[in-house]
């Protein structure tokens, strides 16, 4: 059904039940239709226009990938300011002209004055909600540093002009789109902002809910975003907008300080590199899982030739779950910040350990969870609240970057007379071993709570090449502990499948992550016959809303980009 057909049955039910709103109209016809462009010189997918727009000009500017996803990044935290942030932490991987691969790591970190047992009572259990919504659930912020030393060391614009634009949407405010809306109206999420005074501040109209197309301005953010342009990334850190997060932190409770935001630094690490059917993916490496798990899981599906499965049938859904059951229980047993500890990961991505761990699935009936341990190798709800982009340049090169404040708007909390929100990441890590997070995910003593140790995350940015090493697919999504299984499932439909970008992107998606031992899949996207037959399979189904938002970029062989942005959120996709 195209879109005018879906306007007009949806008008004629209007007409014989006047009680439907304009709104359920609008949001059944976002939930549906992707958005797509194409391309010779440069492709952005986001997950908002007015970022995709702002990547786009970058690029026809003259400047390069890394440079429209400084500016990209920035409008994000104006924009979309419930997921994109300077208060929060992220990942992105880079792929250049050359062919040349790296990552840069600028996930938050534990507070000096953190301690493992931070968020446990006298009888060491669990706070409710002090690892997520208090003053000390937010790690030390990385986003500003990542995007400042990305753009120092690749970049090509000046800082400023990729500042700019940002500035005026925060200074003289941007059109609320129906997500933001329904976010800041909803009785979950308006009543949670209202518990801090300066979000409270931001995020109503004098008191009252913002309207749908209302105009939107954050002065605050904007004189915040000015002092970056012009003293630099540095500034965050080191300036005013250091002094006004430590005032912050004293007014709620926090515990970062200035010697943690002096000594914050983005790292540049070595990505994963995965060997899959005659392709090459790169992705994220410790402290995100991402990389590693999404090789496991690869690793295991190459055991099979997937052209005997049909996609989306209950045998398929059934192989791929037990495989990811078995990649999040050795995630949550082995992975860590690695440079505080010991991860044996050679042998987590080897195809021999993979090979191991496949062995052990039965293509008849689901094992329990509780019988499915980590493999033997000698020697953690994860919020989806979290925004990805895609870019290509021109001269050939590929950023693909996730960022995040965990939950919708972090820990609710704004730092005042900077407009802007902290992250609540401190629930990142195992807060007590067993105990599971926002997103339900369990960790162990691997991503236990140190001082300067990054917590454990799911992002998962990816670079792909074909078999002559040509890049083809820059791909991620947000979606929490989702993120992984998402990637592997849009590569899967991808290689194995040979689908058209637009389709491997819009396809149904399924989830499970060990713990809880049940399948999450898309609501409405599967058949009754199909849920009853993995329940024969021995497995727990539970139906749930979208999973994730992807915004990818396919490049052919003619150098041709086709930008797709994902509808579960309503992501928009840019080329020229």
């Amino acid at each position: 059904m195209n879109l005018n057909q879906k306007i007009n049955r949806l008008l004629k039910f209007y007409m014989m039940k006047k009680c439907i709103s304009i709104f359920f109209i609008f949001n059944y016809l976002v939930s549906f239709e992707i958005s797509d462009a194409i391309g010779y010189n440069g492709a952005v997918a986001s997950s908002k226009k007015e970022a995709s727009n702002i990547g786009i000009e970058i690029l026809q500017r003259g400047g390069n990938a890394i440079d429209a996803a400084v500016a990209v990044g920035f409008a994000l935290s104006v924009v979309h300011p419930s997921a994109g942030n300077i208060g929060g932490g992220g990942f992105m991987v880079i792929r250049f002209s050359n062919g040349e691969v790296t990552s840069i790591d600028f996930r938050e970190t534990a507070p000096l004055q953190s301690n493992r047992d931070m968020f446990l009572d006298d009888k060491l259990e669990v706070i409710q909600g002090m690892s997520k919504y208090s003053g000390k659930a937010c790690g030390v912020p990385g986003t500003v540093y990542g995007l400042g030393y990305a753009h120092e060391k690749y970049g090509t614009m000046s800082w400023e002009s990729l500042l700019y634009p940002s500035i005026q949407l925060a200074k003289y405010g941007f059109s609320l789109d129906y997500h933001n809306f329904k976010l800041l109206n909803s009785p979950r999420y308006s009543n949670f902002l209202s518990q801090d005074a300066e979000s409270k501040k931001i995020f109503t109209k004098n008191n009252e809910p913002y309207k749908l197309n209302e105009l939107f301005i954050q002065s605050d953010l904007a004189h915040t975003l000015i002092r970056i342009a012009k003293y630099g990334y540095n500034e965050f850190y080191n300036g005013i907008t250091a002094d006004y997060i430590v005032d912050c932190m004293n007014r709620v409770g926090g515990i970062i300080s200035y010697e943690d935001l002096k000594s914050y630094k983005a790292i540049e690490r070595e990505p994963i590199k995965i060997n899959y059917r005659n392709h090459v993916i790169y992705s994220m490496p410790l402290p995100s899982s991402g990389g590693i798990t999404l090789s496991n899981i690869l690793n295991q599906i190459e055991n099979v030739n997937l052209s005997e499965f049909e996609v989306g049938s209950a045998k398929f859904i059934h192989l791929l779950s037990e495989v990811e059951k078995r990649s999040y229980a050795d995630r949550a047993e082995f992975l860590g910040d690695s440079d505080f500890i010991n991860v044996p990961l050679q042998k987590l991505i080897s195809k021999e350990y993979a090979d191991d761990r496949f062995s052990t699935i039965s293509m008849k009936k689901a094992i329990p969870s509780k019988k499915i341990g980590h493999g033997n190798i000698d020697f953690w709800n994860e919020s989806e609240e979290t925004t990805h982009f895609s870019i290509v340049d021109k001269y050939g090169n590929a950023v693909s970057l996730t960022t995040t404040v965990n939950g919708w708007f972090g820990n609710g909390i704004t730092v005042d007379n900077a407009g802007f929100l902290l992250n609540n990441e401190m629930d990142d890590f195992s807060i007590k071993p067993g105990y599971p997070n926002l997103y339900g995910l369990v960790g162990n003593e691997a991503n236990s709570i140190q001082p300067n140790k990054r917590m454990l995350s799911s992002m998962t940015p990816t670079i792909v090449e074909n078999e002559n090493n040509e890049l083809i697919y820059v791909l991620g999504t947000p979606g929490g502990s989702t993120i992984i299984t998402s990637v592997a499932q849009i590569l899967i439909n991808l290689i194995d499948f040979n689908m058209p970008l637009k389709e491997a992107v819009s396809r149904k998606r399924f989830h499970h992550q060990w713990l809880p031992d049940v399948i999450q899949v898309e609501k409405n996207y599967f058949s009754p016959e199909v849920i009853s037959r993995l329940e024969k399979y021995g497995h727990k189904v539970s139906e749930r809303s979208s999973i994730g938002e992807a915004n990818c970029i396919y490049i052919d062989g003619t150098g041709l980009k086709y930008s797709t942005s994902d509808s579960r959120r309503g992501g928009v996709s840019k080329a020229y």
